[in-house]
């Protein structure tokens, strides 16, 4: 299996944080050759960016089974039941509001991705295939995520 990076995030955020993505604004730039691939993207107001967390690592003795963010108020849950950053293939996936695009560079809200990190793929986000009108998740959640946007 081979991933290349299509472009890379610069953010205004450059150490791992667990709040306040919910109002940073970041740009992807996009390699110059696939800047053609984004024509018809600002007609979507929020798309689906899939990004390598390039500065986690994983410790199975660790990361496998823990609390979400180290909290003690969290229950002891495997890493597939989370989306922490310290997993075995550390590939992020953030739905974010597509604020301007210029050329090659993405203006987005919300990414919750570090300065530096590559880009692997971008999609718009659909509503027939995204959206799940009525999801269920455990009480945790959101006391977990309160702050995180």
């Amino acid at each position: 299996m081979e991933l290349n990076p299509i472009g890379v995030v610069k953010s205004p955020v450059a150490q791992e944080t667990d709040e306040d993505w919910g109002n940073v604004i970041s740009e992807i730039h996009l390699e110059d050759n696939f800047s053609s691939g984004l024509e018809g993207i600002e007609a979507f107001s929020h798309i689906l960016v899939i990004f390598y967390m390039h500065k986690s690592t994983f410790d199975p003795q660790v990361h496998l089974l823990r609390r979400p963010q180290g909290r003690d108020d969290m229950p002891m849950i495997g890493i597939f039941a989370q989306r922490a950053k310290h997993r075995p293939n550390p590939i992020g996936l953030t739905a974010v509001q597509l604020v301007a695009r210029d050329k090659n560079i993405l203006a987005v809200k919300g990414l919750d991705a570090i300065d530096g990190t590559p880009i692997l793929d971008i999609k718009p986000y659909f509503p027939n295939f995204d959206r799940i009108d009525q999801p269920e998740a455990p009480e945790w959640v959101e006391r977990l995520m309160r702050g995180y946007f």
